[in-house]
């Protein structure tokens, strides 16, 4: 829905289970008209979309696109993001780090993504701004292999560059949102940043980009800021314990657009005591990677790639003050049990900051963890939930709710 600043708000569909065309078609018709009812009857609904690369291929077909445009319409709802993330299987099986994959290594990363673009610009109405979150690289362990970060590097050039080329055929501009994450390849604002500069605006990065678009050096800088930039995960720049004022204000500094902002909350257990296996176990699902960041007595941090894996630590024996896991929880939960928590206030905190100047023209919910979370944390349909926290959103911009 479109809020008062001309910004856009909306949830991320990958919360629902739909991974084939037909799934995609009867999620949105089952939920849609339910949750548009409740935050925004009357008025059209954006969407934050996400199709997996099978479904996006499906939808290359014109016919198939207008079907699923035809139903889009009977919905009252258009698109105008994308979650280009998971490539494939989200739910109901063992995803984890296996979800970065294939990465921007590969050419599969590249073509998922540039099909996605295609579509998302057949989406918009003329002159129209869409945004396509990915994928931060590659999983942290792999980042290592210059052969790999080389390829990282020419794939994210090939699709700025397709996205030149669209914004030169259609008119439209679509943004590529890398979307940094813990144990990952960029974990932080400032990971992707410094990133950025050394591999792309450098001298004979720019060079390189110019040459591939058919541009000059100074219109290759501007269109690579125009056309790549980050996809600012609220959960997961507090699980890093990042200062979210430093970060935007560092994006603001070096000209790095915030092309999707995603609307989410980390799980925070503080302090860490013996209790913490008996609380946090029903949280370690097998689905989903739960990547932890303890903080320690005199400052320093320790990271865990998974939640078991920092319930053994805590087992044997390392000190911990705080710990915040990515678990994206609901964003309207004030309290949890005991000494759980949430990173609410981070994001309450930032959104006080987009009411006083927008951060970002994109704001996306994204708890799609809903399904594999405990049972007393879904005492009510997915539909109330997301209409809940678009709600929540909206009164902490000062909206109507």
């Amino acid at each position: 829905m479109r809020l008062d600043d001309g910004s856009e708000l909306t949830y991320c569909t990958n919360i629902h289970r739909g991974e084939t065309l037909p799934e995609v078609r009867a999620m949105l018709a089952h939920s849609l008209p339910a949750i548009r009812q409740r935050v925004a009857p009357g008025q059209p609904f954006g969407l934050g979309l996400w199709l997996p690369a099978a479904v996006a291929e499906e939808l290359a077909a014109p016919a198939t696109f207008e079907a699923f445009a035809d139903l889009l319409a009977e919905l009252h709802a258009y698109v105008f993001t994308l979650n280009g993330f998971p490539y494939g299987r989200f739910h109901g099986t063992r995803v984890k780090e296996q979800v970065y994959e294939p990465d921007w290594s590969r050419p599969e990363r590249l073509c998922y993504t540039q099909r996605l673009a295609e579509l998302l610009v057949r989406f918009l109405p003329e002159e129209g701004y869409g945004s396509i979150s990915t994928v931060p690289g590659t999983f942290r362990p792999l980042a290592n292999e210059p052969s790999r970060v080389e390829a990282i590097v020419f794939h994210l050039r090939q699709a700025a560059a397709h996205l030149v080329d669209l914004e030169r055929r259609t008119g439209r501009v679509l943004a590529l949102a890398v979307e940094p994450e813990p144990a990952c390849m960029f974990e932080t604002t400032r990971e992707f940043v410094r990133f950025v500069e050394d591999r792309l605006l450098v001298r004979e990065g720019l060079s390189a980009f110019a040459q591939l678009a058919d541009l000059s050096r100074a219109q290759a800088e501007e269109a690579l800021r125009r056309h790549l930039g980050i996809c600012f995960d609220v959960c997961h720049a507090a699980v890093a314990f990042e200062d979210v004022e430093e970060s935007l204000a560092l994006l603001a500094e070096r000209a790095i657009a915030v092309a999707k902002l995603q609307l989410s909350a980390a799980l925070v257990l503080r302090p860490v005591g013996r209790d913490a296996d008996e609380l946090l176990r029903p949280f370690a699902d097998p689905v989903y990677l739960h990547q932890v960041v303890a903080r320690r007595p005199g400052g320093e941090f320790a990271h865990y790639h998974d939640l078991p894996e920092a319930l053994a630590a805590l087992a044997a024996g390392e000190p911990a003050e705080e710990w915040r896991i990515h678990c994206h929880v609901p964003i309207f939960l004030e309290e949890l049990e005991g000494p759980l928590a949430t990173t609410r206030e981070v994001l309450a905190r930032l959104l006080a900051r987009h009411r006083r100047s927008p951060v970002s023209r994109h704001l996306e919910v994204e708890t799609y963890t809903f399904a594999v979370l405990p049972r007393s944390l879904q005492r009510m349909a997915v539909e109330e939930a997301i209409a809940r926290e678009l709600l929540w959103v909206r009164e902490q911009l000062g909206g109507s709710a």
